[in-house]
């Protein structure tokens, strides 16, 4: 399957990506230099989170999972992120498999491994155990989704209890998170912008930010630019298989609203529009999953 056919088959079924490149650090006590008062996040609840460098620009992005009993894990996309955390974290990255089961279809996918029961009862941002499985409900696609962290030892024997959902690409993940609105490390997350920048100003509450641009969302559009436009500069971009037009993420001038024609890589037009591209009231990834 090409990537436009993988996400079209996670957008309408099901898709497997395969995330184990992710950093996994463990904690004893709530993980610091990130951007949330966690102290409301209770055992068995995840939180998504921004890292922040001391002049409040933002690092990487993260989620936090309590264990209960005073321990927490981190994941984050780059596993040299440890370094950041100093002798704090317990580096486990590579101990683990972690397989992103995403689309419509994937509770009930999820329930011939884990039983009815366990799907139906598990939250949105909320993770239990089924048998070696540590099973995250949340994902980056914007679907309804889940997260299967299991021993490095256990992941054979799991995908091949999988073998009937496509395995996806990370081209694939990349233009469904796109469509989402969804930041990544090393594109929106460029080690400058601030939350409020990003628009995740909600994940850093009581901090003021200076916001010199913002993060919007753009369609490409037919025709070249007049040196006029005020422009913005593109972070990531595809051809939405979705949509079947070409979108991008990007920093615009703070003043630019839905509507406005901006100037995107010196001479190409592109109209900014509400975040995300895809269920704004984001329905499906908090949807029944059954």
């Amino acid at each position: 399957m090409s990537p436009a056919e993988q996400h079209l088959a996670t957008r309408r079924a099901a898709g497997l990506f395969d995330f184990s490149f992710m950093g996994l650090y463990e904690f004893e006590g709530p993980p610091p230099g990130q951007s949330r008062d966690l102290s409301a996040i209770a055992p068995g609840q995840v939180a998504y989170t921004l890292l922040l460098n001391e002049d409040g620009s933002v690092f990487n992005d993260a989620t936090v999972w309590n264990l209960g009993r005073g321990r927490w894990w981190l994941f984050t996309g780059r596993p040299k992120d440890v370094a950041w955390f100093g002798a704090r974290a317990r580096d486990r990255s590579g101990e683990h498999a972690i397989l992103a089961l995403q689309g419509p279809d994937s509770g009930r996918i999820l329930s011939a491994l884990a039983g009815e029961p366990f799907v139906r009862d598990l939250r949105y941002f909320h993770f239990a155990r089924s048998e070696a499985m540590v099973i995250g409900r949340l994902g980056y696609s914007g679907e309804l989704g889940y997260e299967l962290v299991v021993p490095k030892e256990e992941a054979d024997g799991l995908r091949d209890r999988l073998r009937a959902v496509p395995a996806c690409s990370f081209e694939a993940a990349n233009s469904l998170r796109i469509e989402s609105g969804y930041v990544l490390f090393d594109r929106e997350i460029d080690g400058r912008a601030n939350a409020a920048e990003l628009g995740l100003e909600r994940l850093a509450p009581g901090r003021r930010f200076e916001v010199r641009r913002k993060l919007v969302g753009l369609e490409i559009a037919e025709g070249r630019a007049s040196g006029e436009l005020l422009a913005a500069s593109v972070t990531s971009q595809c051809d939405s298989p979705t949509l079947g037009k070409g979108i991008a993420l990007g920093f615009a001038p703070p003043g630019s609203r839905p509507g406005d024609y901006l100037r995107v890589d010196h001479d190409y037009l592109a109209r900014v529009v509400p975040l995300p591209f895809y269920d704004r009231e984001r329905r499906r990834p908090r949807g029944e999953p059954l």
